[in-house]
């Protein structure tokens, strides 16, 4: 799977099931889905994470707007991000693709 970047290794076999059995209308649709590359939204972070950029970037709004009001949690928040914004992209991938698959 080329997409592979972009998803838990532990969801991978349950997409792959999903689409091998999804009809040919859907297709079209999903291969013009574009997903946000974990690596990018890491890059994001580290350099405007304290603005809530990473946040806003992935589609979390909300925890958007939390980070640039308060300056990312005054750098704690944008910590914790630095760790935890891949498996947040990635999640939100699958949120995507579910539309979709299920």
């Amino acid at each position: 799977m080329t997409n592979s970047k972009f998803f838990e290794a532990h969801q991978l076999n349950l997409i792959r099931e999903r689409l091998l059995a999804l009809d040919d209308s859907h297709w079209v649709i999903l291969s013009t889905t574009q997903f946000k590359d974990p690596t990018m939204s890491l890059i994001i972070s580290i350099l405007a994470g304290t603005f809530g950029i990473d946040r806003f970037v992935i589609g979390d709004v909300g925890m958007g707007i939390g980070k640039l009001l308060t300056c990312g949690g005054l750098g704690v928040w944008t910590i914790i991000d630095w760790f935890m914004i891949q498996s947040a992209t990635k999640q939100k991938n699958m949120e995507k693709i579910q539309q979709f698959l299920f």
